[in-house]
């Protein structure tokens, strides 16, 4: 199949997608501040830039977009594009790999980290459960 957007049109489209405080992130963060938890956004001395982080908890939240992110063959929002298969194959593969060593970087400074996956918001009082186990496990310890 052809572009029928220029390099120039595509570039620009391309330039638009957010990395940060999109839809789902915005909502995992309204509900969660909600609950009375705090955090610390992006936070550039970490491995990955981490949506959400919990400094005091030693916990970080990743809100991964399902394409983006390749969330995994059941997902119908991580389907391949049909054109420029190379291209893609090769992005979304990469970026998988990064997220796979950013999550294993972490691992191994100590840090507990959960990833929230764009599909799973559908059913945002599980997410929400799952969140607040996570967060709260290991609360009474002291470090």
């Amino acid at each position: 199949m052809i572009d029928t957007l220029s390099p120039e049109q595509r570039s620009e489209r391309m330039a638009r997608i957010r990395g940060r405080d999109t839809k789902p992130e915005l909502s995992i963060r309204k509900a969660l501040h909600a609950r009375g938890f705090r955090y610390r956004l992006h936070d550039k001395r970490l491995p990955g830039k981490p949506d959400l982080v919990f400094p005091s908890r030693r916990k970080i939240v990743f809100v991964h977009g399902c394409f983006w992110h390749m969330h995994g063959d059941a997902c119908a929002l991580a389907r391949m594009p049909k054109s420029n298969l190379d291209f893609w194959r090769a992005k979304l593969e990469g970026n998988r790999t990064r997220d796979a060593m950013k999550l294993e970087q972490l691992g191994a400074m100590g840090w507990k980290v959960l990833v929230v996956w764009e599909c799973e918001l559908r059913d945002m009082e599980s997410v929400l459960t799952r969140l607040m186990t996570f967060l709260n496990e290991d609360a009474g310890e002291m470090k």
